[in-house]
């Protein structure tokens, strides 16, 4: 399979990386309805570790069974499908070499008491990314808690040992912490610092949430109404995004949160294009659906990123 010229040009931006990082980045951006595009929907499944199985999937009580998640995955076109081991396990034999895949190797749970500092225990390692023909590895980062710089060592540690055995790492970067209020997780100048701090750690992909025209550093607003940085609609939100990602280098796909309707998730994956970014990553707003309805929404954001929606 032959990379095109805007996948060619992604890849160019990894200046130091190995064939082997290259070859997979390659091969997700090249997977799916989208392949060769240069942009993404990938379908994440650790909610359940995160939030607990029946918030996740009773809603749709066939995504209980991990098939039914690379099943939607490979029948949409999506170009990954990113989960925690056990899930990853119990479909990678009989769904081998059909997807790309994401091992997502920490991940943290709401038993734990609200007043944790916030972190993430790391569940997986490379090796089970290698045993699993994983295509990235996935971990999530707490910019703005007080665990915060135990976790950018540890996926330091980690991207480099994945980094020399070919395999390019996502980070999910979500600010959460003591340091942050509610409105502080989505801010402007927050989400855009996630963004460089995820770039700045080596990750290949970036993985952020949709940001509100909110500024929560008194010192950030000083600088965004001195220099006109506009955040007024969210393509331009995306924008800002964009350039802290090292200036567009880095490939950025962007969080769908809690299922809510189809025409807000189409409005925010036509934000996402317009701004300039690589893509969804969309879970609950697909799973958390029927069967039917999930192939008919992620067709139309296909679509939406091809600009023909």
């Amino acid at each position: 399979m032959k990379a095109t010229r805007a996948v060619q040009k992604i890849l160019q931006y990894y200046e130091t990386d190995n064939p082997g990082v290259k070859g997979n980045l390659c091969r997700i951006l090249m997977n799916g309805k989208l392949g060769g595009t240069g942009k993404m929907i990938i379908l994440p499944v650790d909610q359940g570790f995160e939030h607990g199985p029946a918030r996740s999937f009773a809603p749709n009580p066939a995504g209980y069974d991990p098939h039914y998640h690379f099943k939607l995955a490979i029948n949409a076109g999506l170009n990954a499908f990113a989960a925690p081991l056990g899930m990853i396990e119990a479909g990678a034999d009989t769904f081998a070499g059909q997807i790309p895949t994401i091992l997502k190797v920490n991940s943290a749970n709401s038993l734990i008491p609200s007043k944790t500092p916030k972190t993430q225990a790391i569940t997986a390692c490379v090796d089970d990314a290698l045993r699993l023909g994983c295509s990235a590895i996935g971990f999530t980062i707490y910019p703005g808690s007080s665990m915060a710089l135990d976790m950018f060592s540890e996926i330091s540690a980690m991207r480099e040992e994945a980094a020399a055995k070919g395999i390019p790492t996502v980070i999910w970067s979500y600010p959460r912490g003591e340091a942050l209020d509610k409105d502080g997780e989505t801010a402007a100048d927050i989400s855009s610092y996630a963004a460089q701090i995820a770039a700045l750690l080596g990750a290949h992909i970036i993985k952020v949430k949709l940001s509100t025209d909110h500024l929560s550093l008194a010192e950030a607003k000083k600088v965004y109404e001195d220099h006109n940085i506009d955040i007024s609609t969210q393509a331009k939100r995306v924008a800002d995004v964009m350039n802290s990602a090292l200036g567009g280098r880095r490939i950025v796909v962007f969080s769908g949160g809690s299922k809510k309707g189809t025409d807000s998730v189409y409005d925010d994956a036509r934000a996402i294009r317009d701004g300039g970014g690589n893509g969804s990553i969309i879970g609950r707003n697909s799973f958390q659906r029927s069967y039917p309805e999930a192939l008919e929404m992620l067709n139309k954001l296909i679509d939406i990123y091809k600009s023909k929606a």
